[in-house]
This record gives C-alpha cells, structure tokens and sequence, in this order.
C-alpha cells in the first residue's frame, strides 16, 4: 500500500479523485437543498392559495357548513378561541397548526348570519388578512397519513368575527423529488468517481511513461558509466520534454567535464614525469659519484616542479568554483609592479583603473601574459592599461611572429603548446593561458587574442570596472 502511494499515478489518481468527491458533494448538497427550497416554496404557494378560497367565501358569509373546502388540501377554520369551526372532508387528524381537532363545536357550522335573522339582505362583507404563518405538519386524510406544509390566513367575517384558515399542500412531491435526486446521487458519484479516478490513472502514466524511460536510462547510464549515452526526449514541447532536455544538457556537460578531468590527470601525470625522472637521475648520480652533481639542474627541476604543483593546485581551486574575494584592485599599479624588472616591458596608463576580485588571481594572470609574451617576443612587450565604457581593458602586446587564426582558441586550452618541438623547459607546461583565462572568467570578464600592431600577439583582458 505505502508503495502504491508511493506513486506519483496514485498520489494524482486519488487527489483528482478527492477533488472531484469534495465538488460532487458540495454541488449535490447545493442541488438538493435548492430542489427542496423550490418544492417547498411551491407548497407554500399552494397552501396560501387553498387558504385564500376558503377564507373568501368565509368574508363573503358563506355558513361554515357550506363552504367549499378543496378535497386535495387539508382545511381546518378555527375561531380565536380555538374551537373548530369547519374541516375539510375526509380529515381524520392533524398535528402542526396549534390545533388538533378535526370535530366543529356545536354552532360551528351555523352561517355568520344565522345569529340575527333580520339581516339576512345584509351586503356586507368581511376582510381578509394576510398569511401570518407557514409551517410543517401531518395530516391524516381518508386513513393515509401525510406531511404537509400548512399556511394560516386570518379573516374577518361580516359580524366582525376573527377566525383562522389552516390549509396545507401534500409534500409528498418534494419528499419523492428529494429521495429520487439523492438516490442518484447515491448511485452515480461512486461510479463517476471511479471514472473520474481511472482515467486520471491512464493519463497520469501515458504522460509520465516518457519519464520512466528517462528513469530507466539514466539508471542504465549510472550502472554502465557510460557518460555519452543520452535519455530519450519526447517529440513534445511540456515538462517532460524540457526535463529530458535538460538532463541531456546535464549529462553533455558531466561528460566534457570527466573527459577534461580524464585529460587533466593524464596531462599532469605526463608533466611531472619529466621533472621528477630527470631530478631522480641527477639524484641517484650524485649517490654514486657526488663530484657529478648537476646542482644547478636539480634545482631548476624543483623550480619547475614547484611551479608545475602551484599551476595543478590553482586550477583544482577554480575547478571546485572557487570565487575570487571582492577586493578593490588597481590594473595600473598591479602592471607596473609584474612588469617591474623584465628586460623590454613598457606599461602605458592613463591613470588608475580599479575592478574588484583578488589581486593574488590577477597577478597570476598578468604574470602569465607577460611570461608568454617574453617567450615569443622579438625585443619589445608593451602593457596598456585603460577604461572604456563601463570597462577595464589590459592588452599585451609583442612584437613576435603572432598566432594564427586557427590556434586562437586552441592555446587557451590545458596542456597546449603550439610549438611542440621546443624544449619543455622553455616552453613550460602549457598551463599559463588557460589559468589566464580561467581567472579572468572568474572575474566576469574575457580574454581574448588577436594581432598586435607590432605584427605580433595582442592579449586583450576586459574585465568590468570597480
């Protein structure tokens, strides 16, 4: 059952299932109260009118014992001291009207004139009043007992005599209209919630099944560890389909960054293994013959490899997301001072031009640039350093044989070395550039190449100002 549940289908199925049942019920209630209401207020109607009649012919002085009292509603007249005047024919019992005889009183059904025979011609005429009163009640009529709703009219006769008309109106219509309506409400909301529920299940799963194909490749995926599988994308433009997408998307780039991981481990290893098999040897020679000891090699290789370990453990750091500290850094003045004793480095500044972001990271970027720039330049490197709109712009340029077209992007990757013949001593790991531009993501900013006025490679860092 908890598994049952567990499902997305069922959770949807029951809370449409739910939804539905509580709307049901409450329209039904709605339905049910208002059909009663209605039927009501038409036996309301149909009482004032019964009682209307009668209590005309009663200002009209018709005797009592001759009025004309409609079979098909219950009547009783009675006087203000509630003696029964007149009952309807066929009246056995009633209860509801505050009166329960059914037998008129001696004199009851004498005529409003047969008190003084003299005005017989008299052509006066009582007054009728208004229905001071509806209610609920039984009433036993030729031995069937039925619930009415009865109305009381008060009416004066001619001799100025005040009695009330009780007359009621079967609800039997009402009772048989509530009991049908609520039978089939009884019958038909379980079946239209089983409906209502079955299909809410079928168009639940057919709109999730593209979901359980994802599910089931994206398990496949992690069982084989195959990053270059992709999950199935619907032909569909809902959720679903932007999920699959999306996942795609997720598995392309976990696959570019394994594989650029995979090529990182396997680039450092090669890297190091140059430096540390030439500082063993250096060291195993020594050993033997300490008058053989290169101390000046040994102590490059450690520089190398010191330098090689500082480059692996800053591109860990920027790979892990690390962000750089917001600290307000001069470009200008941080130029001066990378460029301060190189042999053939000119910076040009206008003035102070301040961004924010760690100046440990930008130093380690312009050091870089100007350390390429100095292994390809003929004789010059110049560093300028201005604003330009909202801007920093820090270009290098030299006066070297440039970069091509084609390798402009190509050089700013991990371990990439135009030049694969020159010596890897001269050349360094192939990690500066892409370290350069690493950082200066970082920063919200771009790095970029392009051909230097001098004929050589123009180094351009843009990064927003301070």
């Amino acid at each position: 059952m908890k598994r049952l549940f567990g499902s997305v289908r069922a959770r949807a199925a029951l809370a449409a299932t739910l939804v539905v049942a509580v709307a049901l019920v409450a329209a039904g209630a709605v339905v049910l109260l208002t059909l009663r209401s209605n039927l009501t207020g038409q036996a309301d109607s149909e009482a004032d009118e019964a009682a209307r009649s009668v209590a005309t012919q009663i200002a009209q002085d018709v005797p009592y014992a001759d009025l004309d009292l409609d079979e098909d509603h219950p009547v009783q007249v009675v006087d203000e001291d509630r003696r029964v005047l007149a009952v309807s024919e066929g009246l056995e019992t009633i209860s509801g009207t505050g009166v329960s005889g059914v037998t008129p009183t001696t004199g009851g059904t004498e005529g409003p004139d047969d008190d003084d025979g003299d005005d017989a011609d008299d052509p006066r005429i009582g007054e009728l009043g208004d229905v001071s009163w509806h209610g609920r009640g039984w009433a036993t009529v030729d031995g069937e007992r039925t619930e009415y709703r009865f109305a009381r009219m008060e009416v004066t006769d001619p001799r100025d005599r005040t009695v009330l008309v009780h007359a009621g109106a079967s609800l039997e219509a009402e009772r048989d209209a509530v009991r049908t309506a609520s039978t089939v409400m009884l019958i038909g909301l379980p079946a239209l919630l089983a409906v209502v529920g079955s299909v809410t299940w079928l168009v639940t799963r057919r709109a999730l099944r593209p979901v359980e194909g994802i599910r089931r490749e994206m398990a496949e995926i992690t069982a084989s560890e195959d990053l270059s599988r992709r999950v199935p994308e619907p032909a569909t433009h809902d959720e679903v389909a932007r999920l699959a997408r999306t996942t795609n998307e997720t598995l392309s780039a976990l696959e570019t960054s394994v594989e650029r991981q995979r090529r990182f481990v396997a680039d450092a290893s090669h890297e190091l293994r140059s430096p540390i098999a030439s500082l063993r040897t250096q060291l195993e020679v020594a050993a033997a013959h300490p008058e053989l000891l290169d101390l000046d090699g040994a102590v490059e290789d450690t520089v190398r490899l010191q330098r090689l370990a500082a480059d692996l453990l800053l591109l860990a750091r920027l790979d892990a997301g690390e962000r750089p500290v917001g600290a307000r850094v001069d470009l200008a003045a941080l130029a001066g001072e990378e460029a301060e004793g190189r042999a053939g480095v000119m910076v040009r500044a206008d003035g102070p031009v301040e961004v924010t972001g760690s100046r440990g990271q930008l130093g380690r970027v312009l050091a870089n640039l100007l350390d390429n720039a100095a292994r390809h330049a003929r004789a010059a490197v110049t560093v300028t350093v201005r604003r330009e709109g909202d801007r920093a712009v820090l270009q290098v340029a030299d006066d070297g044989d440039g970069v091509a077209v084609a390798d402009r992007e190509r050089i700013f990757e991990r371990f990439v070395r135009l030049d694969e013949a020159r010596s890897r001593d001269d050349g360094g790991a192939g990690l500066g550039l892409a370290i350069a531009r690493d950082v200066a993501e970082r920063h919200g900013g771009t790095l970029t190449v392009g051909d230097a006025p001098t004929g050589g490679a123009l180094f351009e860092l843009r990064l927003p100002l301070a």
